[in-house]
């Protein structure tokens, strides 16, 4: 298949499908927003320059890497596209959990991923159409897709903002209720997304499979770059281990099924850029477990060394 048809792919949802993937989407930012706490913003009077760091590297400094290398390997838009809504997502609970697996900052990692979710609603949409829009063949794109500005990120920003202002509420309010039905909300929009995504791969399958090891060879760079954004950053802003490898999981580890469901429910469906969220979001979690594997062998061997 040719990268023109990859282009002009549409994931293409009924009414009812429609529903229940901005369903997801409003139960993905709702679970989100039960487990924030006020506490969970203690580092920007502890560490200002630091939290202030990690969170321009999550909103500026990825998007940033992620339109460079776009211009650098000039992928097919409707993947370019793809990249650039995973860039412009915040990150998700996985990376607070690498993070203690690997021995991380756990306080670092999870204020910068409640703030980088606080600050979705709005910045996430609108991120996406500037970095897209500065990068032609995927204005184009958003041409072909009559996609307008103001509409886009009027939706995208109530979608996200509404269940995200209601679990703040719930959580802020009533603790106990907002801890337990956490867990419930999160599975649930999990299984709508999964659903979505089988009956996605499951249909057009026939039409992906030759391009797989082009949507593999671009998500596998790309988050390798994301991974080393986040190294980078941490060797600049820290000598602590432990908060350096906080910040990479917080770079490296983006919402990829929040992508889809925004690239499904707001951009109609582009195949591309689809293919290219999907695969990362399975990327992703096989990247972030074997990088927290190497710093714990890294951990043991360093051990052994001081012992001898």
């Amino acid at each position: 298949m040719d990268t023109a048809t990859l282009d002009s792919l549409r994931i293409v949802l009924d009414p009812l499908g429609q529903a229940g993937v901005a369903l997801a989407l409003m139960l993905v930012m709702f679970g989100v927003a039960l487990g924030l706490r006020v506490q969970d913003f203690r580092i920007l009077a502890d560490k200002p320059s630091l939290y202030v760091g990690g969170v321009v590297a999550q909103i500026v400094l990825l998007p940033l890497v992620t339109f460079g290398l776009i211009i650098l390997i000039s992928p097919p838009p409707s993947i370019a596209l793809g990249m650039i809504v995973v860039a412009c997502c915040p990150g998700g609970s996985v990376s607070n959990l690498l993070t203690y697996l690997s021995r991380g900052d756990i306080a670092v990692s999870v204020a910068l991923t409640a703030t980088s979710s606080m600050l979705a609603a709005l910045l996430t949409p609108a991120s996406t159409l500037f970095w897209a829009q500065a990068y032609a063949p995927t204005a184009e794109l958003l041409v072909s897709l009559e996609v307008n500005p103001l509409l886009f990120i009027g939706q995208t920003t109530l979608l996200l903002a509404i269940p995200l202002a209601a679990g703040m509420i719930v959580a802020a309010k009533a603790p106990d209720i907002a801890e337990r039905i956490r867990k419930r909300t999160t599975i649930a929009g999990a299984a709508v997304l999964g659903a979505t995504i089988i009956y996605g791969i499951a249909y057009f399958y026939p039409v992906l499979w030759p391009v797989v090891g082009l949507l593999a060879s671009i998500t596998i760079l790309h988050n390798t770059a994301a991974f080393a954004t986040g190294a980078v950053v941490g060797m600049v802003l820290t000598k602590q281990s432990s908060i350096r490898r906080a910040l990479t999981f917080e770079v490296g580890i983006q919402n990829a099924g929040l992508a889809l469901i925004i690239l499904l429910a707001q951009l109609k469906g582009v195949g591309g850029a689809a293919a290219i969220a999907a695969v990362w979001g399975v990327w992703d979690l096989i990247a972030g477990g074997l990088l927290a594997m190497y710093y714990n062998y890294f951990d043991r061997k360093r051990v052994a060394v001081v012992i001898e």
